[in-house]
């Protein structure tokens, strides 16, 4: 692949030889605005609890039509394909595995059909999650079967028509480094994000930093954090790994895809309890502390999207805001995220228990 100076207001002949769209965005605009969740629009779609939206691109392609053409209205710049849990191993709870190939690129087809009528450009991001599945020695899922699966599904979707692959909601650097050596298959640009949802850390213990390094090791295009536990929580993380950036090192692009809000149980239905506004202000704030890629996970409607575009088109940028600013602006963050902006990087206490990584939406 040929590489080319992704910083905004990048020489004019330089961008206009460029074929992907993904790096042709991060050349002309300063901040790419993301979709937001697709689990939340499907559900108000019929999707029933415990089902595979990637079954959708297949059975019901005009309703993930429907949701991505939601997110071309609200202003995205970058929307995610319908197959986060794209994976042979995640499709095999619905006896599915066997479709890979069929499921992935029918995702991204359908994204790239939808964005070709939108008459701008839409990068088209192939989602990649987690595969649900203990790494040996302590599970038994071994590292080249990962790989493998990966690989499938990454190059499945560029058929499909994707600009970038997109690993999204990892908890482990094991997990995140076998996705990225599938990933490597395909001619694409790879971007890679962590859930921060364990005081201040992945729940397997990755801090800021250590996202920051694993940046450096793989040299991957851009990194960051999606998910989590709410949208302080997740600026907070980006001003820590602006603050992991090496003085003479090469500013990476970071991403920022925060959840609505909390969970709340009501009626029988789990609601997200971000307003538009408080995403808004989310938007503004990510990208004020370093974030080059702003959207939302869990709950994050076009709605909430829309309020994003407004805020970040009509908003100037502004200096970096302070933790504390976050905490005013935003609410609570957690104490180890805080001790990390204080430079203490070093994991005190941490668990050992696993569980499944949870589908965002």
């Amino acid at each position: 692949m040929d590489v080319f100076d992704l910083t905004p207001g990048a020489d004019a002949g330089n961008i206009a030889t460029m074929s992907n769209t993904f790096e042709k965005l991060l050349a002309e605009k300063s901040v790419l605005l993301a979709d937001g969740a697709t689990g939340t629009t499907f559900f108000g779609m019929g999707l029933q609890s415990g089902d595979a939206p990637e079954l959708w691109n297949a059975d019901f392609p005009e309703r993930v039509d429907r949701h991505y053409q939601a997110f071309v209205e609200a202003g995205s710049d970058l929307i995610l394909t319908n197959s986060f849990g794209g994976t042979r191993y995640r499709l095999k709870l619905h006896g599915a595995d066997d479709r890979v190939a069929e499921l992935n690129a029918a995702a991204a087809r359908i994204l790239r059909e939808t964005v070709s009528r939108a008459g701008r450009d839409i990068a088209v991001a192939g989602s990649i999650g987690p595969t649900g599945e203990i790494l040996a020695p302590l599970g038994d899922l071994q590292q080249e079967d990962a790989v493998e699966a990966f690989a499938e599904q990454a190059l499945a979707l560029e058929a499909g028509g994707a600009d970038v692959i997109w690993i999204e909601t990892m908890s482990s650097r094991e997990e995140v480094e076998l996705a990225v050596q599938g990933a490597r298959r395909t001619s694409l640009p790879i971007v890679f994000t962590m859930s921060f949802d364990t005081n201040g850390r992945t729940m397997m213990g990755v801090g800021a930093a250590d996202v920051m390094g694993l940046h450096g090791e793989l040299g991957v295009h851009a990194c960051g954090t999606n998910c989590g536990i709410g949208a302080a929580e997740v600026v907070a993380t980006i001003l820590n790994m602006q603050a992991s950036i090496p003085a003479d090192g090469a500013e990476p692009i970071l991403v920022a895809k925060a959840n609505c809000g909390l969970p709340e149980f009501i009626d029988g239905e789990i609601h997200y309890n971000g307003t538009p506004e408080i995403m808004a202000k989310y938007a503004v704030m990510s990208r004020d502390a370093g974030a080059r890629i702003v959207g939302g996970c869990c709950g994050t409607s076009p709605e909430h999207v829309a309020a994003m575009r407004h805020a970040l088109d009509n908003t100037a940028p502004g200096p970096r805001p302070s933790i504390e600013d976050v905490q005013r602006e935003l609410g609570d963050i957690t104490a180890g995220a805080i001790a990390q902006a204080r430079g203490e990087t070093e994991v005190k206490t941490r668990g050992s228990s696993r569980r499944r990584r949870r589908r965002p939406g």
